[in-house]
C-alpha cells in the first residue's frame, strides 16, 4: 500500500488549487490499496483507484474513480520516479498499458521507473461513458456523396443526441485539460514531485497540455507519433487525409518499380491509374474478398495502411484479381464483432473531440463544401477526414478555451517519416509548440508508432538515453 505524500502536497500545492492548476490537497491525501489487476494479466500488474474532483471548478463535488496501474520499478536502488503512459485514442483504455510495454523497454529504462498507466476519465474502469450508439454510428468517418449527405447530417445529429441522453451529466467534463489535471492527481497521490511520461498518438496532446498546465511537474516526456497540438481537433482529421495522398504518391512508385512481381503498372501514372479503375469497378460492383464486400468507398477507407506499402500491396492485387467475382450468400460484410468496449471508445472520443475546442462549425453546409474541396484536393481520403460530425450538434459549449501549448519543457518526439494518423508535418507542429524539445525523425520508418511498435528502431537509443539520464540530443536529428 502506498500513502499519498500529503506533506509534499503541503510544501508545493497553495490554498487555491484550481486556479493555479495543482491538484486539491484533500485529493493528495488518499491511501491507495493495490491489489493484483485481473487474473489474464501478470501478477506485477498491480492496480488501484484515485478519487478526483468530477468538476475541478466544484472540488468538493461529486467524485469519479480513475483506475491506475503500475509495475514496480526493477531495481529499489537505481530507481528514479513513474513513468506515466498513454496509449491514445481519445477514448482509449491505458490500464494493461504497463503490462504490454514492459517487454518492449530496454532494462535501463524498466529498472529506474514504476510503470504506470491509467483509464483517462471517461473510458473503461474509469467512470465510463457509453452512448448506446449503433454500429453505423461507430464509424468515425463516412464518405461524402451528395445523395447521403441527409442521412450523414441526420447520423451525426443522432449520435450527439443520444451521448447528451444517455451521458449528459459527464461529458462537460471529459476533456483533455480535466485528463490533464487527473494526471496530476495521480502524481500527488503516488506521492512523487514530478512524473516522467510515455504518451502515443493522443498521448502525445495530452503529454503537450500536461506540460503546458504544470511544467514544473513535468521531467522526462518521450512523445511517440505526436500531433500538432494547433489543429485540434477537425484540423488533425483533415491533416491525416491530407497526408495520405503523399502516402498514396510514395505507394505508387513503389508499387510500380516492382511490376514485375505485382503487375499493377510500370510506372506511377498507371498503378496509379490501375487504383482507380479498381475503385470505379467496386463502386459498381462491390468486390468480395474475405468474407466481405468492398465498394470503392470501403477501399478508400484504408488509406491508412498505403504507409506500409510491403503490406498493402497484396490487398491491393487481392482485390484486383477478386474483381469480377460473383459474391456468395456468406460474402455480405459481417456483424460487427462482440466488443462491449467499443461503444466507450468511440463515447468517450466524441466527448473530448467536441468538448475540447469550440471550432467546430455549426452549420452542415460547412461540411459539405469542406468534403468537396478536399476530396477534389486529395481524391483518396479528403472527404473522409471533412465530413459531418457529431460535434456539430454538440449540447454544451467547451467550459474552457482550448490549450495553446507554447513552452520550453524538454521533451523528446520520435516519430516516422511514414505515420498514417499523425503524420510527419504534424509531429513538426508538436516540435514548434514545444520549445524546449527536441524530435527525431526516423527517415523511410513506416506506421504508426515508433516505440509502441516493438520494432528496432533507430530512435531507441536516443529514448533509452534520455529516460535513464535526462538528456536530449543535442539539437534535432534525422536517423534511418
Amino acid at each position: 500500500m502506498l500513502t499519498a505524500g500529503a506533506a509534499v502536497l503541503a510544501a508545493l500545492t497553495p490554498a487555491t488549487a484550481f486556479a493555479a492548476e495543482e491538484p486539491l490537497q484533500g485529493y493528495g491525501r488518499q491511501q491507495l490499496r493495490w491489489e493484483r489487476c485481473a487474473a489474464d494479466q501478470p501478477a506485477s500488474l498491480e492496480c488501484t483507484t484515485v478519487k478526483v474532483p468530477l468538476d475541478y471548478a466544484d472540488p468538493g463535488g461529486r467524485t469519479i474513480g480513475i483506475a491506475v496501474s503500475r509495475i514496480k520499478a526493477g531495481s529499489a536502488a537505481k530507481r528514479h520516479g513513474v513513468l506515466l503512459m498513454n496509449p491514445g485514442g481519445p477514448g482509449a483504455p491505458g490500464l494493461t498499458m504497463p503490462a504490454g510495454m514492459e517487454p518492449l523497454l530496454p532494462a535501463e529504462v524498466r529498472e529506474r521507473f514504476d510503470l504506470v498507466g491509467f483509464d483517462p476519465r471517461g473510458v473503461g474502469r474509469s467512470s465510463p461513458v457509453n452512448c448506446g450508439l449503433t454500429a453505423d454510428e461507430q464509424v468515425l468517418q463516412h464518405p461524402y456523396s451528395a445523395a447521403t449527405f441527409g442521412q450523414d447530417v441526420a447520423r451525426a445529429g443522432s449520435v450527439a443526441d443520444k451521448c447528451w441522453a444517455r451521458a449528459g451529466d459527464l461529458l462537460p467534463h471529459i476533456t483533455t485539460r480535466n485528463t490533464a489535471r487527473d494526471l496530476d492527481a495521480v502524481r500527488a497521490a503516488l506521492g512523487q514531485r514530478t512524473i516522467s511520461y510515455l504518451g502515443h498518438s493522443y498521448g502525445t496532446y495530452l503529454g503537450a497540455v500536461y506540460t503546458q498546465m504544470f511544467p514544473r511537474r513535468a521531467d522526462r516526456f518521450v512523445l511517440d507519433s505526436a500531433l500538432d497540438p494547433a489543429l485540434v481537433w477537425r484540423g488533425v482529421l483533415r491533416g491525416a487525409t491530407e497526408a495520405a495522398e503523399l502516402a498514396f504518391t510514395r505507394w505508387t512508385e513503389w508499387a510500380a518499380a516492382r511490376d514485375a512481381a505485382y503487375g499493377l503498372g510500370a510506372t506511377p501514372e498507371a498503378v496509379r491509374a490501375a487504383f482507380w479503375d479498381l475503385i470505379s469497378h467496386a463502386d459498381r460492383t462491390p468486390i468480395p474478398l474475405e468474407g466481405q464486400l468492398f465498394d470503392g468507398d470501403a477501399i478508400r477507407a484504408q488509406y491508412p495502411a498505403f504507409v506500409e506499402v510491403e503490406a498493402v500491396t497484396p490487398f491491393i492485387v487481392a482485390l484486383k484479381a477478386a474483381a469480377g467475382t460473383p459474391a456468395g450468400p456468406s460474402a455480405d460484410v459481417p456483424a460487427a464483432a462482440e466488443a462491449p468496449d467499443v461503444d466507450n471508445v468511440v463515447s468517450a472520443a466524441w466527448a473530448v473531440l467536441c468538448g475540447d475546442v469550440r471550432s467546430w462549425p455549426r452549420d452542415p453546409e460547412q461540411y459539405r463544401r469542406d468534403a468537396i474541396r478536399d476530396r477534389a484536393a486529395s481524391p483518396l481520403a479528403g472527404d473522409l477526414g471533412a465530413g459531418i460530425q457529431p460535434c456539430a450538434f454538440w449540447k454544451s459549449a467547451p467550459r474552457e478555451a482550448v490549450t495553446v501549448v507554447n513552452n520550453d519543457v524538454d521533451a523528446l518526439i520520435v516519430q516516422n517519416q511514414w505515420d498514417p494518423q499523425t503524420p510527419l508535418a504534424m509531429a513538426k507542429g508538436m516540435r514548434r509548440a514545444l520549445h524546449g524539445a527536441r524530435m527525431v525523425t526516423v527517415a523511410g520508418g513506416e506506421g504508426h508508432g515508433v516505440l509502441v511498435t516493438g520494432r528496432p528502431s533507430c530512435a531507441d537509443g536516443d529514448v533509452t538515453r534520455y529516460l535513464t539520464t535526462g538528456r536530449l540530443p543535442a539539437k534535432d536529428r534525422t536517423c534511418s
